[in-house]
């Protein structure tokens, strides 16, 4: 059905995936995804673009997280594409297995997602990630970065940023969270591996995440994409606000969008007049414990110092950025 509404006013090549009727839903209704659940979002419109770019040849290699236990509740689960179930941390090796039985039979039109959350990613499966990227398998690697272990109750991440509360990094008289100079950045050790294209992408532009990944997605070699999706349980805030402070994440500069390749960073995503992170920080019960009576400037100070970094060592503004 045809309607007046601004999608349907556009030509095919500026409409987003997830505003054609005819798009693929590769994960659809039914699943337990938390209501705002970010990662659910992230997923669709990596998966559904992913599907039409390379003419419905994909298989899915899903992680234990998140996104697996609410998607697949035995004995139904809610995947339209063919998909796998790995363990907690070695994904990577088993989409490996998977690219590597898909040219052996002479399938050479197949492509192969990994995908996983943060704890997967940077913590129990970093090895067998780390070896994918070293032999350049052909797989792209899609982590859904929610900051935390959501799944088994906000524990702690090398993801989780310095000074939030999580169920480990309770905030207490002179300990203020997650201590500071902890933590992984997982975008900067997938460009370290040389891989032929990394980039980082957020679900508050859906845009910029769908070029990404229709980009990796017809790329041969290793590919990861790092997709910033908040969670309204483990963050703390309405499930209404996903969005917005997935927005409010990359225009403070916390979560800078960019693209390398071959190990050099290419481009970047402007940011025009940044917002002081602790508009940011405000909107999330993790880092309540920042403002009110026991107000810490200093580790506010702390946090904006890694935005004005970020602004800084990816260019937001200067010379590798583009539109």
């Amino acid at each position: 059905m045809t309607t007046l509404t601004i999608g349907n006013r556009l030509d095919d090549e500026d409409v987003a995936e997830q505003s054609k009727h005819d798009r693929h839903n590769c994960i659809t209704g039914g699943h337990r995804a938390c209501q705002g659940c970010g990662e659910a979002l992230g997923a669709r419109c990596v998966l559904d673009v992913a599907h039409r770019v390379a003419g419905g040849n994909i298989a899915v290699v899903n992680a234990t997280g998140c996104l697996e236990v609410f998607s697949c509740v035995y004995p139904e689960n809610s995947w339209q594409v063919p998909w796998l179930h790995s363990l907690f941390g070695n994904a990577a090796a088993v989409a490996t297995g998977v690219a590597s039985a898909f040219a052996i039979s002479g399938k050479k039109d197949m492509r192969v997602i990994a995908q996983g959350g943060d704890g997967s990613t940077s913590d129990i499966g970093l090895g067998c990630l780390s070896g994918m990227f070293d032999r350049n398998d052909d797989v792209l690697y899609v982590c859904y970065d929610n900051q935390a272990y959501m799944n088994t109750g906000v524990q702690r991440s090398s993801a989780t940023p310095i000074l939030a509360r999580t169920a480990t990094t309770l905030p207490t008289r002179g300990y203020m969270g997650n201590t500071v100079g902890t933590g992984k950045n997982l975008p900067e050790i997938a460009i370290a591996h040389g891989i032929p294209y990394v980039a980082t992408a957020s679900i508050s532009n859906i845009r910029d995440l769908e070029e990404k990944i229709s980009k990796a997605i017809l790329r041969r070699g290793s590919r990861y994409v790092h997709v910033h999706v908040p969670c309204p349980l483990g963050w703390g805030y309405p499930p209404s606000e996903t969005i917005r402070i997935a927005r409010m994440a990359v225009e403070c500069g916390l979560f800078p969008l960019f693209e390398a390749e071959n190990g050099v960073v290419v481009g970047s995503t402007p940011v025009d007049n940044p917002k002081p992170v602790e508009e940011y920080l405000r909107t999330q019960r993790r880092f309540a414990h920042l403002f009110g009576k026991n107000a810490s400037p200093e580790a506010i100070e702390t946090i904006q110092q890694i935005a004005s970094r970020n602004l800084e060592k990816y260019r937001l503004s200067g010379e590798l950025s583009h539109e």
